[in-house]
C-alpha cells in the first residue's frame, strides 16, 4: 500500500505549544502508513529537532512583504512532493499554506488552531477581518481542529467553519517520560542554576507575549516576596516582551528575585524544581505546560480562562484566579507556599486526573484516524 504523503507546516521555530504539538505528531505518526515531512522557517530549535529525528524538512521564508514568493515556495513543495495532506498549524502557516494548497489543488487541507488568538486582538477591525478570512478559508479546508472544547464553542459562535468540519483533538504528552524523571534538587539547583534548594521556588514556562499575562506575575511577585523574602521566581521562555518585562522587574526592585532563563529544552527539569507552577494567561487554547506540571504532580495556580478550566478544577486539582488580578494571584501562591500539605494534595490529584485524558498516544491516534477518514473520502 502506498504511503499517505503528509506535510506538517508551521511558521515560527521556537518551541512553543504549536511547535511541540507538531513535533509530537511527526515523531509518532505511523511511518509505515505515512510519508512525513515538515515545513517552517529555515532555522531554530524546531528545525534542529526535526533534523535530529531524520524527518524530511523544507524551509520557507514566510515573508509578509513578499507573500507571493512565500506562496509560490509552498506551492512548489506541495507539487514536487505530491503531498496528499497539508496540515497547517497556527495563523501564519494557515494563511500561506492553505492558499498555496488551494491554488495547486492539494487533495486534503487540515488546519489546527492552537488557541484562537485573533479573537483577542485589541484592534476590532483587524479581529473582524481575521474572522472573515477564516470563514473564507474554511470553504477549502477539509478539517478545522481545535485543541480545546472551549475553542470549538468559540469557533461555532463565530461561524469559523461548518459544524461537520470542526474537530477537537486535545494536546497530549508521553507520561512515561515524566515518570522516569528523577531530579536531585539539591545538586541540580546549586550546581546548574546557582539557586539554594532550601528556599521557595515558583515559576512559569511561557512565551513572553501579552497572552501569558506575565506582567501580572511580576506585580504578584512583589507581594509574594513580602511574605517570603527569599523566594525565587523563574520565568522560562523567550518572546518579544522580554526587555519590557525585565525593565518592569527592575522597576519593582525584583532583580534578585525574578530570574529570566530564556528558551530552554529541558523544560521538565525546570518544572520539577518549582514548589508552585504559575500560569497567569489572559486566554489559552490548551497549554502544554499545565499538562507537564500535572505530570510532575506540581501544585498549580492559574487563571480561570477557557482551556485552562478544562485541565484545572478550582481547589480540587489547582487554584484558579481571575485574569489580570495580581493581588489574588499572589494570595493563591502564598497560600500554597504556607500550606505545603494542601499543595502536595492538589498536585497529586491533578496528576491522577489528567493522566487518562491527555496522553500522547490518544492525541496521535485521533489525528491519524482523522487523516485516514479524510483520505478515504477523497479517494
Amino acid at each position: 500500500m502506498e504511503k499517505i504523503r503528509i506535510l506538517e507546516m508551521i511558521d515560527k521555530t521556537f518551541l512553543g505549544g504549536g511547535q511541540i504539538h507538531l513535533l509530537s505528531l511527526v515523531k509518532n505518526l505511523d511511518r509505515a502508513r505515512f510519508d512525513i515531512s515538515v515545513c517552517s522557517r529555515d532555522r531554530g530549535a524546531l528545525v534542529d529537532e526535526v533534523k535530529k529525528n531524520q524527518i524530511k524538512f523544507f524551509p520557507v521564508t514566510f515573508s509578509k512583504r513578499r507573500w507571493g514568493k512565500t506562496v509560490r515556495e509552498i506551492a512548489f513543495i506541495l507539487k514536487s512532493q505530491r503531498v496528499d495532506i497539508l496540515h497547517t498549524h497556527g495563523g501564519v502557516a494557515g494563511l500561506y499554506g492553505r492558499w498555496a494548497a488551494y491554488k495547486c489543488r492539494t487533495p486534503i487541507i487540515v488546519h489546527t488552531l492552537h488557541g484562537i488568538h485573533y479573537l483577542h486582538y485589541r484592534n476590532a477591525l483587524l479581529k473582524f477581518f481575521c474572522i472573515l478570512l477564516e470563514r473564507y478559508f474554511s470553504h477549502f479546508t477539509d478539517a478545522l481542529i481545535f485543541v480545546s472544547d472551549g475553542d470549538r464553542k468559540k469557533g461555532q459562535k463565530y461561524k469559523l467553519a461548518s459544524l461537520e468540519k470542526m474537530f477537537v483533538i486535545k494536546n497530549g504528552i508521553d507520561f512515561s517520560e515524566y515518570n522516569k524523571l528523577k531530579v536531585n534538587k539539591e545538586v541540580n539547583i546549586t550546581k546548574e542554576l546557582g539557586l539554594e534548594s532550601s528556599k521557595p521556588i515558583v515559576g512559569t514556562v511561557a512565551r513572553l507575549h501579552r497572552q501569558k499575562g506575565l506582567i501580572y506575575l511580576l506585580k504578584a511577585a512583589k507581594k509574594i516576596s513580602q511574605v517570603f523574602p527569599e523566594v525565587k521566581i523563574l520565568i522560562i521562555g523567550e518572546g518579544s516582551l522580554r526587555e519590557k518585562l525585565e525593565r518592569k522587574a527592575r522597576s519593582l526592585g525584583l532583580e534578585r528575585l525574578v530570574w529570566f532563563f530564556g528558551e530552554r529544552r529541558n523544560i521538565p527539569m525546570f518544572i520539577s524544581l518549582f514548589d508552585v507552577f504559575i500560569l497567569p494567561s489572559l486566554w489559552e487554547g490548551l497549554p502544554y505546560t499545565l499538562i507537564e506540571a500535572g505530570a510532575l504532580a506540581k501544585p498549580v495556580v492559574s487563571t480561570n480562562v477557557d482551556g485552562i478550566r478544562e485541565v484545572i478544577k478550582n481547589e480540587e486539582t489547582g487554584i484558579l484566579v481571575p485574569p489580570k488580578n495580581a493581588e489574588i494571584l499572589a494570595q493563591a501562591v502564598i497560600s500554597l507556599l504556607q500550606d505545603r500539605e494542601y499543595a502536595l494534595r492538589l498536585g497529586r490529584k491533578l496528576k491522577k486526573e489528567i493522566y487518562p485524558r491527555y496522553t500522547l498516544s490518544r492525541m496521535v491516534k485521533e489525528t491519524q484516524d482523522l487523516y485516514f477518514k479524510l483520505y478515504q473520502i477523497y479517494h
